[in-house]
């Protein structure tokens, strides 16, 4: 046997010298607080908004600088592990996040609190890789099942509870809350990472590791302008804009210069891309990938549709969505009792049908559904995510090898967060397109030739008549409050429809399973 090859199996045989559910606890402390802050301040930008000043559309770049901050910052962790050290790298990441969090509480100007957010994204975007590649490599084949449900809660449940946090502390506190509560957090996290984390032989501190340069670059331009294209494209209808049609050929240009410069780097790439011709690798991150796209769409159009629609508040809207954490504590259960019995492929296959039902269920709503009724296909919702997400990571990673696993996760979680960038994009355009089709057919059946639209007319007519005596200006007002229905029918029905289609995409996603190669070992 080379030499190679013992080093590999020494390095899959690796484990923590403490208990692992010990080591990997300033991990998930560290994940959950980021992945919360991905979501949280969503509901409170009409306060940031309000109390610089400025736009709600301009209030959007808090999330978007946020966004592609953690974006670069992905695949950049897999090589500031190996030029620091993964731990040492990991409890920076924290530091920075942290000390960001707070620059953000006191900002006063939106320049300000849109720059300390971009520096909160790079040093929150390392931790969610190589928090995956701790808790894959951490425990034996036989626990893993246990590890991921617990890291499946954390990535679920934290951005179904940001939303309900954040709207719960901007309506008793303020917004700056939203971001002091993490620094008592980070301040455990640290002490509890410098205490419990270990490197492994391979991810200790390499010398001669050079950054690459050109390759961040690319990588960087390629981010910033993509997302700059899918939060303002729709606002700027899209290719109609000109500056939209160059940003785009630009981002699309330098996605190419990315790519190519990783694959001619052959010594330090960011992420060595030769991992892609793993077949189950590949599939089983492409599953995934699509899966995010519908579900963070779904995550941002569910609580504008009850907030615009239905009048929700941002609280109750927030607590809407946070039924699906229901769903998935129930799936922590669910999954460690079907993975003693059936292996992951089969437990995604269910999770998938759930999610697909769940959003076929969404695709029914109406203007007279109340909350309760809103929260059953949302607990369902929640229980399919968990039993579809879960089990993916390791089934995709299973033949991956211990020293691989950071560069695996980084590009996994690299492609993972612009497929969800993407899916929320197309998601708000499918509403908004659709809901203009509907809204001219609609209209062409407001005419004087059609009975019910006579009927209801002159109902409300009559109606208005008895505030005003002047028979057409309570017309008019009729005219104008029946086109309001219409308008507002519309706009459910471009809700409707796009559920609809994510009900079919995640259901074209169970057949891709057979792609992804079945391990010896799996039931």
């Amino acid at each position: 046997m080379s030499d190679e090859a013992v080093n590999h199996h020494q390095y899959d045989d690796w484990k923590p010298s403490i208990n692992p559910w010990l080591a990997v606890t300033p991990v998930m402390v560290a994940i959950f607080m980021f992945v919360l802050d991905e979501t949280i301040s969503n509901v409170a930008l009409i306060y940031i908004a309000g109390s610089m000043s400025v736009s709600h559309n301009e209030s959007t770049w808090v999330l978007t600088s946020y966004l592609i901050a953690s974006g670069i910052a992905i695949p950049l962790a897999g090589m500031m592990a190996r030029v620091m050290g993964r731990k040492n790298y990991f409890i920076l990441s924290i530091i920075i996040f942290t000390i960001s969090s707070f620059l953000c509480a006191v900002a006063r100007s939106m320049p300000e609190i849109v720059l300390f957010r971009f520096i909160q994204g790079l040093g929150g975007g390392g931790l969610l890789p190589l928090g995956q590649s701790i808790m894959l490599e951490s425990f034996s084949k036989e626990d893993r099942p246990k590890s991921m449900a617990m890291f499946g809660v954390v990535i679920v449940f934290a951005p179904l509870l940001g939303p309900v946090l954040g709207g719960w502390i901007t309506e008793n506190w303020s917004w700056p809350w939203i971001y002091l509560i993490n620094i008592p957090i980070g301040i455990v996290c640290v002490i509890l990472a410098k205490k419990l984390l270990e490197d492994p032989p391979y991810a200790k501190k390499q010398e001669g590791i050079k950054i690459d340069v050109v390759g961040l670059t690319f990588l960087s331009l390629w981010l910033i302008s993509l997302q700059t294209v899918l939060d303002k494209g729709n606002d700027a209808d899209w290719f109609g804009a000109a500056w939209i049609c160059w940003l785009s050929a630009f981002s699309l240009v330098c996605a190419v210069l990315f790519f190519v410069s990783q694959f001619k780097n052959k010594h330090n790439p960011l992420i060595d891309l030769s991992i892609l011709k793993n077949r189950t690798y590949f599939f089983g991150t492409l599953i995934q990938v699509i899966l995010m796209a519908v579900f963070l769409a779904s995550a941002a159009l569910l609580p504008s549709m009850l907030q615009t629609l239905l009048g929700y508040s941002a609280y109750l809207s927030g607590l809407s969505m946070g039924t699906r954490g229901i769903g998935s504590i129930s799936g922590v259960i669910l999954y460690l009792i079907l993975s003693k019995r059936m292996g992951d492929r089969r437990i995604t296959t269910i999770g998938l049908t759930l999610l697909g039902f769940a959003s076929l269920f969404f695709g029914m709503i109406n203007l007279e559904i109340n909350l309760s009724i809103i929260a059953v296909p949302n607990i369902l919702y929640g229980l399919g995510i968990f039993l579809a997400l879960t089990p993916l990571v390791p089934l995709s990673c299973s033949t991956v090898s211990n020293k691989d696993m950071a560069n695996a996760s980084c590009l996994q979680n690299l492609v993972k967060n612009i497929g969800g960038a993407i899916g929320t994009s197309i998601g708000t355009t499918m509403v908004s397109r659709l809901a203009q089709a509907h809204q001219h057919m609609m209209s062409g059946h407001l005419n004087f030739s059609n009975d019910v639209y006579m009927a209801k007319l002159s109902a409300m007519s009559q109606s208005f008549m008895q505030a005003t005596a002047d028979f057409a200006t309570a017309q008019s007002m009729a005219m104008a409050s029946i086109y309001q229905e219409l308008l507002q029918q519309a706009r459910l029905w471009g809700y409707v429809d796009t559920f609809r289609w994510f009900a079919f995409a995640t259901f074209l996603l169970i057949p891709l399973l057979v792609l992804v190669k079945k391990p010896k070992d799996e039931v």
